[in-house]
């Protein structure tokens, strides 16, 4: 008969056990957990592949009004993703809403929006059982990470700094994305590593 601290003992082993399982969860800081979706050309894309360069995620949802600000509304988004990508960055725009809910959109329609906004992502996923969205602890449409060349996470949240629907604080506001990236140009540490999302929830499927 095992005695009280062995089987204490076997419990704790099962629970290191079972937690080598689970896949870590994005944290500024920290390796940006490494991810493998298709895109809507059909791709099977990694984020390892991007080793080396540095490489903004954008979670989207192109029916929410927020994200309406900033691309139909203003164009602030494209003319970010454009600035970002002159510089050799690679920017992932990834869409975990469930499948049927507002803003799954099929590829066709995808690119049928990224014409009429002129988006410039390098490249775009559906991500609609929530997986990757989970894993970044992505909460809103927009919601922005920045990873450095070493694949470090150094930046989580919203756009800018002024957290409203309307077009005109955009001029008013605090880039973060941009104020990120101009940091890791120069060599500096990122000044601002977090800030609060805004936007619409994303509608997972569960």
């Amino acid at each position: 008969m095992k005695s009280l601290t062995q089987i204490l003992l076997a419990g704790a082993a099962s629970l290191a056990v079972l937690g080598l399982g689970q896949a870590a969860t994005a944290e500024v800081g920290q390796a940006a957990p490494d991810f493998t979706l298709t895109d809507i050309n059909g791709k099977a894309r990694s984020l390892a592949e991007f080793k080396g360069r540095t490489v903004v995620l954008e979670w989207v949802n192109p029916d929410c009004p927020f994200v309406q600000k900033h691309y139909d509304h203003s164009g602030n988004m494209p003319k970010t993703q454009q600035a970002a990508i002159a510089d050799g960055v690679v920017w992932l725009s990834i869409n975990s809403t469930a499948a049927g809910k507002e803003g799954d959109y099929d590829p066709a329609q995808v690119k049928a929006w990224q014409a009429r906004v002129h988006s410039a992502a390098t490249a775009y996923f559906r991500d609609p059982d929530g997986r990757v969205g989970k894993l970044y602890d992505a909460r809103t449409t927009p919601h922005l990470y920045v990873i450095d060349p070493a694949g470090t996470l150094v930046y989580a949240g919203g756009i800018d700094s002024i957290r409203s629907s309307k077009v005109e604080d955009i001029a008013k506001a605090t880039n973060y994305v941009n104020a990120a990236l101009a940091d890791l140009k120069a060599g500096r540490p990122v000044r601002t590593k977090n800030s609060q999302p805004y936007g619409c929830s994303i509608k997972y499927s569960n």
